[in-house]
């Protein structure tokens, strides 16, 4: 076999491994959140209590994934006034929103922290641990935009990270 058919044959190999690679980390595990699941349900955590509460949305988009807990992406539109929210719930203290794949287009993580760095939109605390280490976190843009995604919270970062329990935070779930 001469030179240029290995090379031919290896460069195709790479084309074809690069392309199941990305469609993998693009499109295989994500699944569409259907409307009338608990998963398509924007809670948010009460300032007073702690009580978890739905909150009126609608245009709700999102995916998740089997794979990972941080693969949660959501879109829709918040029926509460902005100012309202803020009085009532938790705000989140350190929000990074994840990126989302390409085909989910409604979500730009960059957009969503650039606003919330210039206070054009607030994040709040969803749900606490709603799964060990990983809150649900909501930011609400003053248009009235939502988004949603999961994030590790401090006790996540810890134990996935390697390291010990920190105080205050639950028993990790035994690994399978």
């Amino acid at each position: 076999m001469s030179g240029k058919a290995v090379v031919l044959i290896i460069l195709a190999i790479c084309v074809i491994a690069g392309g199941g690679l990305y469609y993998s980390l693009q499109y295989a595990y994500y699944t569409t959140v259907a409307r009338n699941t608990p998963a398509a349900d924007v809670v948010l955590t009460q300032a007073q209590g702690g009580a978890v509460t739905e909150v009126p949305i609608k245009d709700f988009t999102g995916i998740d994934a089997n794979s990972s807990p941080l693969r949660y992406r959501a879109c829709f539109k918040m029926e509460s006034p902005l100012d309202t929210l803020v009085k009532a719930f938790q705000t989140y203290p350190d929000p990074t929103p994840l990126t989302a794949p390409r085909h989910f287009a409604c979500f730009d993580a960059k957009k969503v922290d650039q606003m919330l760095k210039q206070h054009k939109a607030v994040a709040f605390l969803g749900r606490a641990n709603i799964h060990y280490g990983v809150d649900r976190v909501v930011a609400v843009s003053q248009d009235g935009n939502g988004y949603a995604w999961n994030q590790l919270n401090r006790c996540g970062r810890a134990v996935f990270d390697g390291q010990p329990v920190p105080q205050g935070c639950p028993t990790p779930p035994e690994e399978k």
